[in-house]
């Protein structure tokens, strides 16, 4: 039990499809796991769902919950299961289902994550960063307002900021105490402001990773985003959460150090999307420790960080 007490407590922090990468290298690891998901995305089966049942959003708990399950493949091929366009079902992922159904059952969203957690046996622990049914809202550089986590990147804007309505959002308190409790604090690449801030951005949550004692990494994206983040260097996705969250607030910062093939570039030049500059100097002017490596899956049609290198390389900064 003692060994137990003394593992090094990881919490990550994110959403889209970046963070269960991130997570299914980390849950065969020594460590306690805690993951604090988004609840702002509105799209697709999820956004229906919102709007039908007042309900956080489901999706971005649902991934989560698959990449740290350690159910029958069948059952995970099931839950992560998505209707064919035609009927009624049309578009729904039947984990949101599911969810939608626990929260309905027990009355509160997270005593559902819970529920469903157990069935499918998740390792860690999952909590949405809120049980609070709550919307993201973006100011652009021009001064207008976009409504809507999926409208936001649409918008082909530059975006100021985010925030969240209806205010105050509270945190689940569940999320304030294990940033609190945690050794490291890992913020997942994925949708720079419709993914990863919206799980920051409320200010319980913001200021105890201000305060505690845990090292904040920020694991950088690869590429850019069209509509999100076009153009931006290392340093100006950093920037970006600091502006909302406080200078103070990251520690390190996950860097690829591989050049990109012409073959992958190609592909995402398509959608306005081009590697990500490492800008050292500024990230060091910054006060960022920078810890790189060769940390992408090359099997992967599309880029994505390789589970493996990357969970080593989280855990060799708790070592």
């Amino acid at each position: 039990m003692s060994q137990e007490k003394s593992l090094p407590r990881v919490v990550v922090i994110g959403g889209g499809t970046g963070m269960p990468v991130l997570l299914r290298g980390l849950k065969n690891l020594p460590i306690h796991l805690t993951a604090l998901v988004t609840v702002a995305d509105d799209g697709g089966s999820t956004g229906r769902l919102r709007n039908e049942m007042a309900i956080p959003a489901p999706g971005d708990i649902r991934n989560v919950i698959a990449a740290l399950s350690d159910a029958e493949p069948m059952l995970l091929e099931l839950f992560q299961h998505r209707f064919a366009v035609g009927n009624g079902l049309s578009g729904h992922s039947m984990g949101n289902l599911l969810l939608a159904a626990m929260t309905s059952i027990t009355g509160n969203f997270y005593t559902g994550i819970k529920e469903i957690s157990r069935v499918l046996n998740v390792k860690g622990k999952i909590y949405p960063i809120s049980n609070e049914n709550m919307s993201l809202h973006a100011k652009m550089e021009d001064g207008s307002i976009v409504s809507g986590e999926s409208n936001i990147p649409l918008s082909n804007k530059r975006i100021k900021r985010v925030f969240l309505s209806p205010q105050p959002v509270q945190p689940l308190p569940n999320a304030v105490r294990a940033i609190e409790k945690a050794d490291l604090v890992v913020i997942a690449p994925g949708s720079l402001y419709t993914s990863i801030l919206p799980t920051m951005i409320m200010p319980q949550i913001y200021e105890v990773m201000r305060d505690a004692a845990a090292k904040v990494v920020y694991v950088c994206n690869v590429m850019t985003q069209a509509g999100e983040t076009t153009g931006y260097t290392a340093s100006e996705h950093v920037q970006a959460i600091s502006n909302h969250i406080g200078a103070d607030c990251v520690d390190a910062i996950v860097v690829h150090n591989e050049p990109i093939s012409k073959a992958v570039r190609a592909v995402y030049a398509e959608e306005n999307a081009e590697p990500v500059i490492y800008d050292t100097d500024r990230l060091l002017d910054m006060g960022l420790q920078i810890i790189e490596g060769d940390i992408i899956d090359y099997s992967q049609a599309t880029l994505r960080h390789d589970t493996q290198k990357i969970s080593k390389l989280l855990y060799s900064i708790i070592d």
